[in-house]
Parts: structure tokens; C-alpha cells; sequence
């Protein structure tokens, strides 16, 4: 500069100039005014997709609403509505359809999904190629898988049935997996198994490697066995992403619906209806609206409170 004076001496004395007070206002509201910028419209579309449904759900749950009828108008009707649910055989007969279906999967899910991540992280020969090809079922559209299984599972000409002839020697043509009462939940407990292993899988894998190879040196220096060498330091480091992993699979299968539906539509009779579909039922083909956002409040709360308990224990697991 002509008069030797450098940048940082005329902004100190510009800094001078200005009032501390004021300063610090400008500069407090500049910051928080960028801050609302970009957290303002974030928090008004999570109330406007989330928080109202919720608000207008639990109100509607207290009347005797029918979305077919609303010039008629509706009135409240207190907890009439919890009662018919909770004494409903139907809804505990979905629940216990629900609680089959989720155990199944997440037993089966975690079995082979962790298996899988065992043998993947060995890093054998084109281990690379082999964990792509695993993970592509989970990388499709459940109405995609759906429809692909249904082919499949048909009597005539699926697949599925003459590998399943082929291994045990029964006719592929005598039995028929999704018109089955017997075989029915079985066929989707086996389709989500397929489509949603690769996930557990894939967070399974980065707990194994998030291992140290030091603990595993020190405990061949202990001369420690293979098994001892699992139970003492795999399965407890992996442990917390299993639990994580299971709680994310738990919460997305409580809620499964176009896979089921494209499969079987809950159907032969209601022997695979989960809650989610009989909801929908309620709610848009028997027109009780009501009634189904009750049904929807007690599913909120019981997922909401069991995921609550479940992430005090994956804290507890964490912190040992």
C-alpha cells in the first residue's frame, strides 16, 4: 500500500473504530440468521411430513371419522376406538402373523448375514466380485423383487420349485409356495431373507474390520484357540453393529408392506396379512378411519417404546 501500512494494521484499526457491542450484535445476528437459512426449511418440512400427520393421526383416533363421508361431519367418541382394537381377535391375529414373520427374518437375516461377513472378510480371491453380487438383491425395488419371485414361485414353471424337486424328489407341480396356507409365510419370510441379508451383512463386515490385528496377535501369543479367539474378542466387537444392524431390519420389517402385497396380498385368507396391511385395509378399503388411526397410534407407540428399550441395551452392550 502507498502509505506502508498492511492489511491486518487497517482492519485492527477498523476493529478499533467499531463499537464492541455493536460488533458483537452484527456479528451474532449475521451467524444465527445463516443458521436459520439453512436449518429453517428442514425443520418445516419434517413438521409439515411428520409432525401434523402425527398431531391430526392421534385426533382422528378419538372419533368416528370416515374419510368416504366427511361432509357429514364426525364426532368424538373418547377411547371407544382403543377398545375395539385391543379386543379385536382379527388385530391379534395380524399381530401374531406380524411377530412370525419378524422373528423368522431377523434370525435368519442375522445367521447368514453375519456368516457371510465372516467369509468375505477372509479376503479370498475375487472376494471384491463376490460381495457385489451378494449385495445387488438389496439394491432392486421391493415391487421389482416381488413380482420376480411370484414367477418363481409358480407351480408350473418357477424355478424355485424344481430346485426344491430336485433336492428332496417331490413333484414340482404338487405344492405351491404363495397358495399355500402352510407354505405362504414361508415363501415371503424367504424372499426378504434374500433381498435384505446383504444389509446385515454389509454392517456385519465393518465391525469385523473395524477389529485390530494386534488383538488377535496377542491372543495367538496366549495361544488362544479359533473358537476362543470368536467368542472372546469377534463376537463382542461386533456385537453393537449386530444389535444397530437388527434394530433398523426389526423397524423397517414391523412396517413391510408392497413386498407382501406383490407377493400374496396377505392372502390365501389372512394367513400372511401383517399389520401394516391389514391397516391399509382398514383404513382405505373399509373406510374406518378412526378406527385405523387408533390401530396406527398403538403400533407407534409399542415400536417406538420397544426401539427405546433396545437402544438402552445396545448403549449398555457399547459401554462394556
Amino acid at each position: 500500500m502507498s502509505d506502508g501500512k498492511t492489511i491486518d494494521q487497517v482492519a485492527e484499526r477498523l476493529a478499533r473504530r467499531t463499537p464492541p457491542r455493536l460488533a458483537g450484535r452484527v456479528r451474532g445476528v449475521s451467524d444465527k440468521g445463516i443458521a436459520w437459512l439453512f436449518i429453517a426449511p428442514t425443520i418445516l418440512l419434517l413438521l409439515a411430513i411428520n409432525i401434523f400427520p402425527l398431531i391430526w393421526t392421534v385426533q382422528l383416533s378419538f372419533t368416528n371419522y370416515k374419510a368416504n363421508r366427511a361432509v357429514r361431519g364426525y364426532e368424538y367418541i373418547g377411547l371407544r376406538n382403543y377398545e375395539r382394537v385391543l379386543t379385536d381377535s382379527d388385530i391379534w391375529q395380524t399381530l401374531q402373523v406380524t411377530a412370525h414373520f419378524l422373528c423368522w427374518t431377523m434370525a435368519l437375516q442375522v445367521l447368514i448375514g453375519f456368516s457371510l461377513a465372516w467369509l468375505i472378510n477372509k479376503q479370498f480371491k475375487n472376494h471384491g466380485f463376490w460381495t457385489t453380487v451378494i449385495l445387488l438383491p438389496m439394491m432392486l425395488s421391493p415391487a421389482v423383487v416381488g413380482n420376480f419371485w411370484t414367477f418363481l414361485y409358480q407351480p408350473q414353471i418357477g424355478l424355485f420349485n424344481y430346485i426344491v424337486s430336485f433336492f428332496t424328489g417331490v413333484d414340482p407341480s404338487s405344492f405351491d409356495m404363495i397358495g399355500s396356507v402352510n407354505l405362504a409365510p414361508w415363501a415371503i419370510i424367504i424372499v426378504d431373507t434374500w433381498m435384505w441379508t446383504p444389509y446385515i451383512m454389509l454392517i456385519c463386515l465393518a465391525g469385523l474390520r473395524s477389529i485390530p490385528d494386534y488383538i488377535y496377535e496377542a491372543a495367538e501369543v496366549d495361544r488362544a484357540s479359533k473358537w476362543r479367539q470368536f467368542w472372546s474378542i469377534t463376537l463382542p466387537m461386533v456385537l453393537p453393529f449386530l444389535m444397530l444392524a437388527v434394530l433398523f431390519r426389526a423397524i423397517e420389517n414391523f412396517k413391510m408392506f408392497d413386498l407382501v402385497v406383490e407377493l400374496t396380498s396377505g392372502g390365501p385368507g389372512s394367513i400372511t396379512e401383517l399389520a401394516s396391511i391389514n391397516l391399509k385395509r382398514e383404513a382405505f378399503e373399509k373406510w374406518r378411519t378412526g378406527y385405523s388411526s387408533a390401530f396406527a397410534v398403538i403400533l407407534f407407540v409399542t415400536v417406538f417404546g420397544a426401539a427405546n428399550i433396545y437402544v438402552k441395551a445396545l448403549n449398555k452392550v457399547k459401554q462394556r
